[in-house]
């Protein structure tokens, strides 16, 4: 395997951790679309692949003032069917986009647009200022993370902030980036190689190989700019057109490393920020990332598999884990048909697993994993190829957002180096014994940036000992960002608090704790941390 989303994401993703609250998707008309989809140009190159790779520049390059926003109602737009009635009448939906440098060393130069959505609350009697999000990723949108948690944000939060959420550049209606056809992205979730052998780590590679070519050869070097340095950047362009002297932040998984490199390079303007479901600032190399994250998604099916024996229908797979590989190693030789008349692709081993591991991310879908399995069994991958669906953000007519897109350029340009052969094969022999169920196919993921262009921006030290208190969560149980992660981060930056959460699935705010929600909402609203030490118990 390879991706991590972004639920969102960790530093050296390989397996894509999907966006907070993703499936309650914005329904964006086409016209707003094209809109959102151009790119504008100063005195430098423009954004078609011909813009030199930029020269070092201090941190502090993006603090410049910028022109107010023009918000405009979009709520016509949007699906807020998730927001009740009453709140609903209460809401106004404007969107606005702005420009910022897509190479911060060249200020001047290829500007690109960026698409904000605020979400505003009609009684705010004691309004602080706005509240930006990032649901994680990378790839995630933060239009889709600001939509969902209108509905699900408690009054008190909602009465001081105007939500704002943001795609980052590259992602959805930022100066997206699309370099894999349908096709392409069908091939890339249905590959089942082994790479402990030269014939498989060779397809793994050329695969890979192959979408690096696609953006070299559609961006060329602007490529280089999607990165997490640049976006953080974005971040406080964004505050300051916002009107706000501080920063308020909210961000799940991946968006607790852009909250994170934000609070390094900009210390002195947070207010606020919330770090959710935290990205390891210790796992500096893709190896021992992608080993944390595998480790901890055997460790959330063992949780899984100890639910299903306890209920009907899920007790009928017997043991689970056993069930999975019977399932899996069938899919091997011979790809599992759907049911659905209209859908006629079969599930390869990759993809059962695909779907078992975006069911991991939530024990609210553990329900829908157990039937989905034991459909599986009987010759039918419908509800497996629907898991696997939603989280590679494919659509009933068979098309891929960008989000997978996105997270693989991120990925590359954040990482200094990638590992060599004889290091992926050697994790390949280990992580088969020790991860039995995942290991393998996550082994393959360690390919990932073949061929992909030299320009890098490496995550700096996540270090922000200036800054305002930080607050860390940390989920015991949490098996994309593993809890060592947040305890980690806390260290790292120097001045933050850690709030745990005895629970399972991915990230703890707005997941059913009452403890998690309240000691958030206080942090966000007055600033006031959590007793030390404090662990909010499970649901």
């Amino acid at each position: 395997m390879w991706p991590e989303p972004g639920h969102g994401s960790s530093r050296y993703r390989a397996i894509v951790l999907s966006a907070k609250f993703r499936p309650a998707v914005v329904l964006v008309v086409l016209g707003l679309l094209v809109a959102c989809t151009t790119t504008t140009t100063g005195n430098g190159t423009g954004a078609d692949g011909n813009t030199p790779p930029p020269s070092p520049s201090p941190a502090g390059s993006a603090a410049q003032s910028a022109a107010p926003l023009e918000f405009n109602d979009c709520s016509r737009l949007l699906d807020l069917g998730r927001v009740s009635e009453d709140r609903r009448k209460k809401l106004t939906v404007e969107c606005a986009r702005i420009q910022v440098p897509l190479d911060y060393a060249r200020p001047g130069g290829t500007q690109i647009s960026i698409a904000l959505l605020r979400i505003h609350y009609a009684d705010q009697p004691q309004r602080v200022g706005s509240l930006l999000v990032n649901p994680g990723g990378p790839g995630g949108s933060g239009v889709n993370l600001a939509v969902g948690l209108a509905g699900e944000l408690s009054t008190d939060v909602l009465q001081r902030f105007d939500i704002v959420g943001f795609d980052p550049r590259g992602v959805g209606l930022s100066a997206p980036v699309k370099c894999m056809s349908t096709a392409q992205e069908d091939q890339l979730l249905s590959l089942d190689t082994d790479v402990r052998t030269t014939a498989g780590l060779r397809a793994a590679k050329q695969l890979f190989a192959g979408f690096a070519a696609s953006c070299n050869a559609k961006y060329g070097a602007t490529i280089g700019h999607y990165d997490t340095v640049d976006t953080a950047r974005d971040m406080d362009r964004i505050r300051a057109a916002l009107g706000d002297a501080t920063m308020n932040y909210l961000g799940f998984s991946y968006g607790t490393e852009l909250g994170a490199v934000y609070a390094h390079l900009f210390p002195k303007r947070i207010r606020v920020a919330a770090l959710d479901g935290a990205v390891d600032p210790k796992l500096d190399d893709v190896v021992s990332q992608s080993s944390a994250q595998v480790a901890g998604f055997e460790q959330a099916f063992d949780q899984f598999a100890a639910n299903c024996v306890t209920r009907d229908p899920c007790r009928e797979l017997g043991d689970p884990r056993q069930a999975v590989y019977a399932i899996r190693d069938q899919a091997a030789t011979s790809p599992i048909r759907s049911s659905d008349a209209q859908d006629p692709r079969r599930a390869t081993a990759s993809l059962v697993l695909l779907g078992v591991l975006q069911a991991l991310y939530s024990r609210d879908l553990w329900p829908t994993l157990g039937t989905a399995l034991l459909a599986a069994r009987r010759g039918d991958a419908k509800g497996l190829l629907a898991l696997a669906d939603d989280y590679a953000d494919r659509d009933e007519s068979g098309q891929y957002s960008n989000f997978l897109d996105v997270y693989f350029t991120v990925t590359c340009n954040d990482v200094a180096a990638d590992p060599d052969d004889a290091t992926i094969q050697a994790m390949g022999r280990a992580w088969a014994t020790q991860y039995p169920m995942f290991g393998l196919w996550q082994a393959a993921g360690l390919t990932q940036c073949s061929g992909w262009q030299k320009q890098r921006t490496p995550i700096p030290p996540e270090t922000a000992a200036s800054s305002a208190p930080i607050l860390v969560v940390g989920n015991l149980h949490d098996p994309a960002t593993p809890y060592a992660g947040a305890v980690n981060l806390t260290k790292e930056l120097g001045r933050a608090s850690l709030l745990s959460w005895n629970g399972e699935g991915h990230t703890s705010y707005l997941e059913g704790s009452t403890c998690v929600d309240r000691a958030v909402n206080a942090y966000l609203i007055n600033k006031t941390l959590p007793t030390p030490n404090t662990t909010c118990p499970a649901r």
